[in-house]
């Protein structure tokens, strides 16, 4: 009897677990199909449409990936000028309190900010959890146009709050020929 997809990644379980996540991989491919495994593409047309003032939208970082110049060209495409309507800081030491105040002015105007690096800012979570429950109450005073985007990687001190409260969006590097054909593709079109 000839081994199954199973037995196969049984054996890799054992032998080489080192390969087991890309094991596993291919063997939901297999059983399941290619949808269950490849990440769904998304465009920020239509994302921005489930957006609101009160509600951030987050991007969740991976190693190659940063969707600052896809962001950059969709809200130039929206009208909002880099620099002029969207306002982007990085965290890091000491940068919590400009990013606060960026935040409470572009609130009032109805422009867009976008804060790179989240997971950099420890001592900051908590202040940006309180900025964003305030943000989402029906009584905020926040523009319609006011949008925050933030980027982090993945990080236990990242607030649940601000997780439940947000859209969130992972930007993969693309694997394959194939994959990165697509993704170029869409990065033209956008």
């Amino acid at each position: 009897m000839l081994p199954t997809l199973f037995h196969k990644l049984v054996i890799i379980k054992l032998l080489q677990p080192e390969k087991v996540v890309f094991a596993v991989s291919k063997y939901v491919a297999a059983e399941m199909g290619p949808e269950f495994t490849e990440p769904t593409p998304w465009r920020l047309e239509e994302v921005f449409k489930d957006t609101n003032c009160r509600t951030p939208v987050i991007f969740i970082l991976s190693t190659g990936a940063d969707p600052t110049a896809m962001l950059q060209r969709f809200a130039q495409k929206m009208g909002w000028t880099p620099g002029e309507r969207l306002y982007m800081i990085s965290l890091g030491q000491g940068q919590g309190r400009i990013a606060e105040m960026m935040v409470q002015q572009a609130a009032g105007k109805g422009d867009w900010v976008c804060l790179h690096n989240c997971h950099l800012a420890k001592s900051w979570m908590l202040d940006m959890e309180a900025m964003v429950e305030e943000l989402s109450l029906e009584t905020s005073k926040a523009h319609p146009d006011f949008r925050l985007w933030l980027t982090s990687m993945p990080a236990p001190i990242f607030p649940v709050l601000v997780l439940q409260n947000g859209i969130k969006l992972t930007n993969e590097p693309p694997k394959g020929v194939k994959a990165n054909v697509n993704r170029g593709y869409n990065d033209m079109t956008e």
